[in-house]
């Protein structure tokens, strides 16, 4: 399960939607948000999450696990 979110600082510009192979990224409104159960960080797809990778706003962040 990945621990990623989209911060308040998102602009709502939709460039990670569409690049998330997993279609774990969706919208209402301008408000985007990611499905953990559906994301996989692009595990086994790409070296690195391409929804930060394509983020302009930087505003896709890590949760830190809880203890």
């Amino acid at each position: 399960m990945a621990m990623k979110i989209i911060t308040d600082q998102c602009t709502g510009c939709g460039a990670c939607e569409g690049e998330c192979p997993n279609k774990a990224i969706s919208h209402k409104g301008k408000l985007f948000k990611i499905d953990p159960n559906k994301c996989k960080e692009c595990e086994g797809d790409f070296d690195s999450p391409q929804c930060v990778e394509v983020c302009q706003a930087g505003c896709i962040e890590k949760l830190e696990e809880a203890a």
